[in-house]
C-alpha cells in the first residue's frame, strides 16, 4: 500500500483514484457500476472516486444517449495526459513488488486474489 500511496501522490491522487482513473482511461465512457465492477468495489465507492477525480477535472459525466439516467465517465485532456505516466508508475510498482517477494510468489498472490473475488461474486 506505501508503494502505491507513494507512485499516486505524485500525481495528486489516492491509489484507489488513480485505480478508478486507469479504468477510466481504459474504457471510456464505462458506467460507475463498470468501474465499481473491475475493481470490486461498492457502486457508492465508486460514484464517490469518480466524483472526486471531477473536482480534479480528470474525468467528467455525460448523459447517456440511450438512457438519460445513465452517465457514462470518460476521461478529460488531463486525465488522458495521465495515461502513460500513471501506467509507468503502476508498471514500475509491480516490478518492485516482484524483485521484492519474487516473481512465482507475486503472480501467485494476484492469480489467488482473482480467485478469491470470483468465489465472492
Amino acid at each position: 500500500e506505501r508503494e502505491w500511496t507513494a507512485a499516486y501522490a505524485r500525481f495528486g491522487l489516492t491509489p484507489a483514484q488513480g485505480f478508478v482513473l486507469r479504468v477510466v482511461l481504459a474504457s471510456p465512457g464505462c458506467l460507475s457500476s463498470q468501474v465499481a465492477d473491475v475493481l470490486g468495489i461498492a457502486r457508492p465507492t465508486a460514484t464517490r472516486l469518480i466524483d472526486n477525480l471531477c473536482e480534479k477535472e480528470l474525468v467528467e459525466r455525460r448523459q447517456g444517449e440511450t438512457d438519460g439516467r445513465e452517465w457514462s465517465v470518460y476521461p478529460t485532456r488531463t486525465g488522458k495526459a495521465l495515461e502513460r505516466p500513471i501506467n509507468d508508475a503502476s508498471a514500475e510498482i509491480a516490478k518492485a513488488l516482484r524483485r521484492k517477494v519474487g516473481a512465482d510468489l507475486f503472480e501467485s498472490a494476484v492469480s489467488n486474489m482473482h480467485n478469491v473475488r470470483k468465489s465472492l461474486e
